[in-house]
Parts: C-alpha cells; sequence; structure tokens
C-alpha cells in the first residue's frame, strides 16, 4: 500500500482505509506492507515500529517541497517496492501518483489506483497545480490496470469523462454504542450540549458558512469547531474572526482519537460543509457514532446520509436546520439512530476488505482495464475552474 502517510492512522481517509484494510487483510492471511513517512523523532523516541497490527511498515523520507512532498516519498517507495521481493500487487492512494504506476508494472506488480474524489476541484489548487490534477486522472486512467472510487458519484465521473470502469469500494466507519462522556469535562462540555463541526481550514470545506449560519440562528447549545488551517492566509484569518462569537468553541485540531469519539458521539447535530471529494470518513465518523448530521448539500454527501440527511447551501438555510435540531429532539434522535443503522449496513470494514480482497484476486489474475479508455471524452462539459474468499497472496 503506497501514497499515504501510513499507519498508525492518525489523520485522514487514506490512512484510515489503509490500517482498517490492512489489519483485516493480515488476518485472513495475507502478508500486507505499508509505506510509511518517516517520522523525525526527536532525541530520546523510541524507533518506528517494523510492524503494526500485522502489517509490515517501510519508512521512508520525504523531501520537504510542500505540495511535492507526497510525490518524493511515492517515487522512494515506489523505487523500494520494485527493487526488493515482488509482490502480488500493490494499491496506490491518490492519482497525483499516477506517474510512477508505470514503474511498478514494468516489474510485473499489478497495480490499482484510489482516484479518491476530484482534487482538482478544490480552490487551494490553481494554474499549473490544477492542471496537474487534470492530467493525473487521464494518466491514472491510461496506466492503472485497476482505478477504485468510494463513492457512486466518482464512479459515474470516470464513466462519463473516459468511458471506463471503477471498483466502488467505500470506506467504512466504526459504531459506537453508549459510549462514555467523560473527556467532555476537560473541554467544558456536556453530552448533547453543543453543536459538533469537524474540519480543516479550507474554502470547499465551508467552515466560514458554518460559521455564519451557526450565528445567525437563535441556537442556545455552543458550536464546537474542531479543525485547523493547513496554512496561514486570508481564508483562515476569517473565520478565526468570525469564531469570536461567545457561543463559538474553536478547539484546533485534536489528536485524541478517543476524546474526538465522545465529541462525535455526544453531539447534538454534526454540521458538515465538504463540498469536494467522495464518501468523507467525518460524515461516516458522525453516523457511526449515531449522531444526526447537517451537510453541505452536494451529491457526495446526498449519497451517505440518504433521505436521513439535512441539506443547506447557504448560511440562512442553516441557521434554520440547527434550531430546528434543538427545537424538536425527539425528531433528532430518531435521524440519529437511522443514520447509524445505515451506517452499519452500508459502510462495513468487513465489506470494504472484501472489495480490496476480491480486486487483489482479479489483478493477480490478469484483469486490468488499461487501454479501455480513449482517453477524456469529447462530450465532457467539466469546468476546469470547478464539485468464495480468494487465494492468499501478498500486498
Amino acid at each position: 500500500m503506497i501514497g499515504t502517510r501510513g499507519v498508525p492512522a492518525t489523520f485522514g481517509g487514506f490512512e484510515t482505509a489503509v490500517e482498517e484494510v490492512g489489519r483485516r487483510l493480515v488476518d485472513r492471511g495475507h502478508a500486507v506492507t505499508v509505506y510509511c513517512r518517516a517520522r523525525h523523532a526527536a532525541a530520546g523516541h523510541a524507533r518506528p515500529a517494523a510492524n503494526y497490527l500485522g502489517m509490515r511498515l517501510v519508512y521512508l523520507p520525504a523531501l520537504r517541497l510542500g505540495a511535492l512532498e507526497p510525490l518524493s516519498h511515492t517515487a522512494l517507495s515506489v523505487a523500494h517496492a520494485t527493487t526488493g521481493a515482488r509482490p502480488d500487487a500493490a494499491f496506490v492512494f491518490s492519482p497525483a501518483n499516477a506517474p510512477f504506476v508505470p514503474v511498478l508494472r514494468q516489474r510485473g506488480i499489478p497495480t490499482s489506483v484510489h482516484v479518491d474524489g476530484l482534487e482538482w476541484k478544490r480552490e487551494r489548487w490553481v494554474g499549473a497545480a490544477r492542471r496537474y490534477y487534470r492530467w493525473a486522472e487521464e494518466r491514472s486512467v491510461r496506466s492503472a490496470d485497476a482505478l477504485i472510487a468510494d463513492s457512486q458519484g466518482v464512479v459515474d465521473y470516470y464513466l462519463s469523462e473516459f468511458s471506463i470502469p471503477t471498483e466502488l469500494i467505500s470506506y467504512g466507519t466504526r459504531l459506537l454504542h453508549d459510549p462514555p462522556a467523560t473527556r467532555l469535562a476537560e473541554l467544558g462540555l456536556t453530552p448533547h450540549g453543543y453543536h459538533l463541526a469537524v474540519a480543516s481550514f479550507v474554502p470547499e470545506n465551508h467552515v466560514d458558512v458554518i460559521l455564519d449560519g451557526y450565528r445567525r440562528s437563535s441556537a442556545a447549545l455552543p458550536l464546537v469547531v474542531v479543525g485547523s488551517a493547513p496554512s496561514s492566509g486570508a481564508h483562515a484569518r476569517r473565520i478565526t474572526a468570525m469564531a469570536e462569537d461567545p457561543r463559538v468553541r474553536l478547539l484546533g485540531a485534536l489528536a485524541d482519537q478517543d476524546q474526538l469519539d465522545q465529541l462525535y458521539a455526544h453531539s447534538v447535530s454534526y454540521l458538515h460543509g465538504h463540498s469536494v471529494g467522495g464518501t468523507n470518513p467525518s460524515l461516516l465518523r458522525a453516523m457511526g457514532a449515531r449522531t444526526a448530521a447537517i451537510a453541505w448539500d452536494v451529491r457526495f454527501n446526498r449519497d451517505v446520509l440518504g433521505v436521513y440527511g439535512a441539506y443547506f447551501r447557504d448560511a440562512a438555510t442553516l441557521a434554520v436546520l440547527i434550531e430546528d435540531a434543538e427545537l424538536n429532539p425527539h425528531h433528532t434522535q430518531e435521524v440519529s439512530e437511522a443514520l447509524q443503522r445505515r451506517a452499519a449496513a452500508l459502510y462495513n470494514w468487513g465489506h470494504v476488505t472484501d472489495g480490496y480482497e476480491d480486486l487483489a484476486q482479479r489483478l493477480v489474475s490478469g484483469y486490468s482495464t488499461r487501454g479501455m479508455s480513449p482517453g477524456r471524452t469529447a462530450h465532457s462539459t467539466v469546468n476546469d475552474t470547478a464539485g468464495s474468499r480468494p487465494a492468499r497472496g501478498t500486498l
């Protein structure tokens, strides 16, 4: 498994997927190698573990080159993977890493690329970076033996844009039943006494709209915001200024996963402004924690929440939905329970692992979509400025 920060998972959907799928593949008898970014531990810290939950971990450095840092790590990971014992199959995460897929294939390693969401639509990518992501999409289509998408919307996009089938393998989530609330007091909170938003402060996550909508509402309960900006800038300053409302609590990034679980599980509602990407792990986490979700109105979020979600695209609509969540607690509770049942049925890590295991076996048996696509279709209307078990192997 190549192209992520690695495990243990402390950040991001890809890392969580690698950990949850990898550990289950190990339990099923596979040998799994995960490439991790080397951690520059301070003197006296323990040496990084070579094994985690049965997965073999390979630590390699990454050049500190901003947006190019992940690519440098992938390049070293692919070089390492192609010079040692040949794995039976490789999963590469993110189409940005597509330039390195041919190297794996030249070594005879069948390779799948997890294409995630539509990365080029993120507002932080402009100019050459946006053009690169658009190019990398097509490069993934032409070089990989299979593509993985985590939502039907992304599957439909690749079929429309490139006339190529994509494996629909979503994420999973943990179900929290009667979780403790012992860590809330440390934050001055009580169970069912706040609303929650968890997001990086980037434009496409609409944290500013969430704050605006909340401030417009007559909500009696505070809004707790977990997250931070990847870099300083006007957008981050705008969010900080909007959070001066005394009802808003900015907690910053929160690494303590047990405490974060409790925040999800005991909030009245989870406010989700993500608009780009496929199935979002934060949204699934809220569902698994049995929390009502109010989400940005985009297909990816509707695919996840279905009829049990409440949706907004402006602050005024969000304000009404927040007020309704407080004024109708019995309905909010019913929605919460329905969303957890939906998570249990559709977003199960065991089923996700089935998908990866089945795809790996087909890749080893010769399955490939290379050559099926003529490239980006002429009818594309996308605007560049825009949203029985198989035999065991080694991965």
